[in-house]
């Protein structure tokens, strides 16, 4: 059965708000791309506008299925330039096991050692929870590479609490960290 999902214009947690992302995303995605350290743990390179333009036509198809929920996290300033992209989250849903997730997230050069990932994270976790509990939904785990030590410090920050280093998958060499988060 597929689920339709309406996703809020934004949610706000103090000067964040998480919103859906759009076409006028194009340029912000793609200076968050510049950062190395931003490419290194993820996946889908965003280098020119064409490959931006991918990124965001790929967050849009996970809405429509309702499979991935992705949000554009932004900062307000009180400067002219007004807000500022500084992270991505995450809802990466199961059709076949409603009682689990699984969220992702990256942080932006200018979004890290503010606590802007675990308060993202966290404001996504209540979202999910109030739209997909009466769905069955009671359990939200966190993957990420070993060697990233700033997503395993944003897991805990958010409550979510390690589990177990899961094996590398062929052919990387790198190992997991799983967190998990339970409704509680």
């Amino acid at each position: 059965m597929r689920m339709t999902v309406t996703v809020p214009a934004g949610l706000s947690t103090g000067e964040l708000t998480l919103r859906p992302w759009t076409e006028d995303d194009v340029e912000p995605l793609i200076e968050a791309y510049r950062d190395p350290l931003l490419r290194r743990w993820t996946r889908v390179p965003v280098t020119t506008t064409d490959e931006a333009r991918h990124w965001l036509d790929l967050q849009r198809r996970g809405l429509d299925s309702a499979e991935r929920i992705s949000f554009a996290v932004d900062e307000s300033r009180p400067d002219p330039d007004g807000l500022r992209l500084v992270a991505n989250v995450v809802l990466k849903l199961d059709a076949r096991d409603r009682s689990r997730a699984e969220v992702g997230f990256w942080t932006a050069a200018p979004g890290r050692g503010r606590g802007i990932a675990p308060r993202a994270v966290t404001a996504l976790t209540t979202w999910a929870y109030d739209t997909f509990a009466g769905a069955g939904l009671d359990r939200l785990e966190l993957l990420h590479d070993e060697l990233n030590q700033a997503s395993c410090r944003v897991a805990e920050k958010a409550g979510y609490e390690f589990d177990r280093v899961l094996p590398a998958p062929a052919p990387s060499t790198a190992k997991g960290h799983l967190h998990v988060h339970r409704l509680r």
